[in-house]
This record gives C-alpha cells, structure tokens and sequence, in this order.
C-alpha cells in the first residue's frame, strides 16, 4: 500500500485529489494540508510514501515545504502539482529535492500512474515535459565546477548510464542503448545514488545538467562539452 499525503490550499482541488487516490486498491491517503507549513507537519507525522505538493501555497509555499521535507532526512518523496509547465519555482523544487512534477491538468490516470512511479523511485515524471524545463533553466547558467567535480567519483560506464537517465531513458532502453543487461544497468543506477548521495532520477538529472555531462538541448553531446569528466 502506497500511502500518499496531499498539500494545496485549494479546499476542492484536496478534496478532488484525494477522492481520486483513496479510490485506488494499492494508495491509500493518510493526510490532507491546506499551506506548507501544514504538508512539514503532516509529512514528519505521517511519514507518507509520497507528498503531491501545490507550488503556491500561503504561509509557506510548496518550494520550501519541499525543501524542509526531503532535507529531513526522511523516505518520502515529493511531486509537484503545478498550473505551469515552465516556472522558476519547479524547477527550484526539483533541486531541493523534489521527485518529479505533473501540471493539474494532467489526465487522472496520469497522476495515478505518477504517485506509483514516484513511490517506486524508477523513473523522472513526465520525462519530455521535465527535461524541457532542466533544459530551460540549465542553459542560463554557467556548469556548476563543484557539482561537476562530483562526477569524478564515477566510472565511465556510470557517466554513460548517468547521461542516458539523463536523457529519459528507462532502465531497459538503457539496457539496449549499451548492449548490457537490464539488471547490470540497475545495479549501475544504485551505485550513481549512493556515489554521488542522489535520492532518485530526477535529481540524477539534474546533477547532470549543471555539471555540464549532458547539454541543453543535446544530450548525447555532454562528454564532449567537458572532456576532463571522462578521465
């Protein structure tokens, strides 16, 4: 049972969402939270499996509330309801430690499958909606050296398979895109996490932007922008 915990401020749209989860066999609700400040409280009481999170909501928005969740150290994982497929504050929830994002008006079955995916940790949400969005914001900033000095701990199998995550590709056509097994690319995936302290893809994917291993707009191009990665 995966157990999930819902945060807007909108008192329909709670309701709504929760309806729509608690009529699933396998998620069950354990919360609702009406601000930010409430979803930290729920989530630390609680401890769900998964937290869809409003991005603007009063006394403490979804960014934040974010932040304070996953930074306590804590399993649940957080997803973003957002009206906006581009904005500054998605994009700052997936760098404090967000698991993916979703727009409101996504389909129902999306969302479903959405919390499933999250709680599972296997794959980024919306992969081509979520990448556009790294894409926008990691192309108006110079590479983090810090956080390209990180990927040094990894081999260069490991920068491979981290530059197809990066890429959206799941385990499987990682898998094919190297010619290993599926199960060879999931052990590599696990060791990327703890080598460099990720907690799922989306921050995988993110590392990846900033670092410089992959280029907006040209995944496959990222060794070439910063060679001294692969040595």
């Amino acid at each position: 049972m995966i157990t999930v915990l819902v945060a807007d401020d909108q008192a329909m749209i709670r309701a709504g969402l929760a309806a729509l989860i608690a009529a699933q066999p396998d998620l069950q609700v354990v919360g609702e939270a009406a601000d930010g400040l409430e979803a930290v409280v729920a989530a630390r009481d609680l401890r769900p499996d998964v937290v869809l999170m409003d991005v603007r909501m009063p006394n403490l928005d979804g960014l934040e509330a974010t932040r304070r969740i996953t930074g306590a150290g804590g399993d649940s994982k957080v997803l973003i309801l957002t009206t906006f497929d581009i904005d500054d504050y998605v994009y700052a929830a997936l760098r404090g430690g967000a698991s993916g994002f979703l727009l409101k008006d996504a389909p129902s079955a999306d969302l479903i499958t959405a919390v499933r995916v999250i709680a599972d940790g296997e794959a980024l949400l919306a992969p081509s909606v979520t990448r556009r969005l790294i894409e926008e914001f990691a192309a108006r900033q110079p590479i983090d050296q810090r956080e390209a000095l990180r990927l040094n701990a990894l081999t260069p199998r490991e920068l491979d398979v981290l530059r197809l995550v990066a890429s959206g590709l799941a385990n499987a056509e990682i898998a094919g895109e190297l010619t290993i097994a599926e199960e060879t690319v999931k052990s590599h995936v696990g060791r990327i996490f703890t080598k460099l302290g990720l907690r799922d893809r989306a921050q995988a994917v993110v590392l990846a932007y900033e670092s410089g291993l992959v280029v907006a707009g040209n995944p496959s191009s990222g060794a070439r922008r910063n060679p001294r990665l692969r040595s």
